[in-house]
């Protein structure tokens, strides 16, 4: 796995989650020393803060646009399988 100098905050949520692929694969395929194993342990969770911070980021932009609009905002799990209540309109930014 080749190493970057860049900061892991320099990171975009998109190519973070790319790096934690990466480890991840590099990680399940048995060739890795513990050593090695470790060091990716270390990146990847460094990654996953990234990741969360990103996010967390993001979450709150939507929260700041949600005022903009007028609305209340409102924080609840995200499950794919649920559906939306009958008579509830998708809205779209664009």
């Amino acid at each position: 796995m080749p190493k970057t100098n860049e900061a892991p905050q320099e990171h975009t949520f998109e190519s973070a989650m790319a790096a934690l692929e990466q480890i991840v694969s590099e990680m399940e395929s048995d060739k890795m020393p513990l050593d090695r194993l470790i060091v990716a342990y270390d990146e990847g969770a460094k990654l996953v803060k990234v990741c969360q911070a990103r996010l967390a980021d993001a979450e709150k932009k939507i929260e700041i646009i949600q005022r903009r609009a007028g609305a209340d905002p409102e924080l609840k799990q995200f499950d794919p399988a649920a559906k939306e209540p009958a008579g509830k309109k998708d809205v779209s930014l664009f």
